[in-house]
């Protein structure tokens, strides 16, 4: 029998937290200050095993793959690699995307500003400048190894072939494409659709970063070539900040899921989303990027927490500079937000992230931070609904498993009623280590109060004890 290790001391001769991770086995039992804790090792878990193209689940709030399994959308952002990486630099990236368990990548197909139109071997898009029926292929043809290379990491491409740019910047197409006009865009939907039909690993996303406005008609004319050839890929969109896709691309028709794009109170607008009738599955699909605005570990780990317990089908990732891979973006790959989507994609993956429903009872459903607060499972230690200390939680249909995200550690009240079976068994689950701390075993009745063993940001995992599930992050549950 191996003896503990001491977690504390590990780190102090050392050795980062991320080689530690690496080195030590999935539920290798530990010593954290005298508490038992499990460690486990997401790299070495990780194969990806999706079968692509990605659809809709049965219950339109998750996607599934090929094999009718839950596809849990774990992201990063890659806009300019089309553009702005060699061969040889594009497959450093997504063999290291790959290891540490992203799943997907969004990626500019065309590129207007960041870095440039041209790629790393001096072809652009178009042969005309500018002139969308003029598709270079040379250019395409770099484009076509980089996504078949991504597929054969296991890699979805969420791609976009009009990336519209924020208002008053040059940063996007709109006025190209307004240049161009609906019949010459839907030459340039015709050409990618036709192009790009049996590439397995691809999701379109169409706009980005403003309100389409008037280009809306030359936006849905590329939906409307592409899908002349490719029926068989989802489609998506993105408007600017505040905004989801729904609220400018919901009328279109084509839209087959929905993105929340927020920088602020970002659990508001998941709530929002999630609750958007008729149901779609949504994503996180930007909030803030590590490396900007002065974001800490802390901001990016709960925007994505809040995220996959508000109902999300999935969450991205950004990093400045890696989201245009400039100087240092190689470094960047191996920042804290890497390794901590790690540990978020094991927890999730070793519970039914995909049966998870927001804890959400009250009239201020939605997300209103003006009404007052009630929650059926976690009912007290919630925090500020207006804030960034909220905590958010979600219980699986069957009442198997609750988890609530806490930013900071307090105390807070869980109504063990909601919890099936006639025992709970509570962990401590540390998503800045990837820890787990085992909390005993309670009566599922009443109300119990639970406290993390230390400060920072935790997540309370309390299960059905008679379900015998593995400790949390230390093993994928089998998707079926």
């Amino acid at each position: 029998m191996e003896e503990p290790i001491d977690l504390k001391a590990t780190l102090s001769h050392g050795f980062s937290r991320r080689k530690f991770l690496r080195d030590t086995g999935a539920g290798l039992p530990l010593m954290l200050g005298g508490i038992r804790v499990f460690a486990c090792n997401p790299a070495a878990l990780f194969t990806p095993d999706s079968t692509y193209p990605i659809k809709i689940g049965p219950t339109r709030r998750y996607f599934v793959d090929q094999n009718n399994r839950p596809f849990l959308m774990q992201g990063d952002s890659a806009w300019s690699l089309l553009v702005a990486a060699t061969k040889e630099e594009a497959e450093q990236y997504l063999e290291n995307r790959r290891r540490k368990g992203f799943n997907t990548i969004i990626v500019n197909l065309i590129e207007h500003k960041f870095p440039g139109r041209t790629n790393r071997y001096g072809e652009g898009p178009f042969l005309v400048k500018d002139d969308f029926s003029t598709p270079n292929e040379k250019y395409f043809e770099h484009a076509d190894w980089v996504i078949r290379k991504a597929g054969e990491k296991g890699i979805l491409v969420l791609l976009l072939p009009i990336f519209l740019g924020y208002k008053g910047t040059d940063e996007g197409w709109i006025e190209e494409a307004l240049a161009n006009g609906p019949e010459k865009c839907r030459v340039w939907g015709r050409f990618i659709g036709k192009r790009y039909k049996d590439y397995d690993n691809i999701v379109w996303m169409m706009g980005s970063d403003r309100k389409p406005g008037e280009a809306l008609k030359d936006v849905s004319a590329i939906v409307a070539g592409l899908k002349e050839y490719d029926q068989r890929h989802l489609i998506t969109a993105q408007g600017p900040p505040d905004d989801s896709a729904v609220d400018d691309y919901g009328d279109t028709g084509w839209l087959d899921f929905n993105t929340t794009y927020n920088y602020e109170i970002v659990h508001h607008k998941l709530l929002s989303d999630y609750n958007y009738k008729p149901v779609m599955p949504f994503v996180l699909v930007e909030a803030t990027y590590e490396g900007e605005y002065n974001s800490t570990p802390v901001q990016i780990r709960r925007q994505a927490y809040w995220a996959m317990l508000c109902g999300a089908a999935g969450q991205f990732v950004g990093n400045y500079p890696l989201w245009k891979f400039d100087p240092g973006w190689q470094a960047a790959m191996d920042a804290t937000a890497s390794t901590d989507m790690e540990i978020l994609l094991r927890l999730f993956e070793s519970r039914a992230w995909y049966d998870l429903v927001p804890d959400q009872k009250g009239p201020n459903v939605g997300g209103s931070p003006t009404a007052p607060m009630h929650r059926e499972v976690v009912t007290a230690g919630l925090g500020e609904l207006n804030g960034m200390d909220y905590v958010t939680a979600a219980r699986t249909s069957d009442g198997a498993t609750v988890m609530a995200y806490l930013p900071s550690s307090r105390r807070i009240t869980v109504d063990m009623s909601k919890i099936s079976g006639s025992q709970a068994k509570v962990w401590w689950f540390n998503p800045h280590t990837g820890s787990a701390t085992a909390s005993g075993e309670f009566p599922t009745r009443g109300s119990r109060d639970f406290t993390p063993p230390e400060e920072g940001d935790w997540v309370l995992v309390i299960d059905d004890a008679s379900r015998k599930l593995p400790v949390p992050g230390a093993t994928v549950l089998p998707r079926s």
